[in-house]
């Protein structure tokens, strides 16, 4: 490589940064971060879930997510109750009815973020989305993708 910005770990990155800053600017007006917004619309898809099953889904430890489970409490947008099975080690995690409210205008500002990125891409956007999705899980990968010298 003769350029750092040939580089795909440095565009990677640079794009990254573009997008968290547009992600966190939007945001920011409704007082979360974009990790507290996932967890909160991974509730508005499914309300309930523990700390355990959010943070395999966001792909978080648990360490991680209940610290932001324990700032979007504070903040009044989720709710822990006890397990309805019974469970004593387990809180399951619900929207708030404030979190319920805010979320919908949280999402239309993340949703702005999709559009300005979807505009500059234009008709790439689909594309760069499938190779990102194959990038951040190598689990799914296809098996030629797995070995460099096929």
């Amino acid at each position: 490589m003769e350029r750092i910005e040939d580089c795909i770990s440095f565009l990677l990155g640079k794009a990254t940064q573009q997008v968290a800053r547009r992600s966190r600017d939007a945001l920011a007006a409704h007082g979360v971060t974009p990790v507290q917004f996932a967890a909160l619309h991974i509730l508005s898809e499914r309300d309930g879930l523990s700390c355990a099953e959010m943070g395999a889904r966001l792909l978080l430890d648990s360490a991680t997510m209940t610290g932001i489970v324990d700032r979007l409490e504070t903040a009044g947008l989720v709710e822990r109750r006890p397990d309805p099975e019974g469970d004593r080690r387990i809180n399951r995690i619900y929207l708030s009815p404030d979190g319920r409210d805010r979320f919908g205008p949280m999402n239309a500002a993340m949703d702005g973020v999709n559009a300005e990125v979807d505009l500059i891409l234009g008709s790439r956007t689909q594309g760069l989305r499938a190779a990102l999705a194959v990038l951040g899980d190598v689990g799914q990968q296809p098996a030629d993708a797995k070995d460099p010298s096929r």
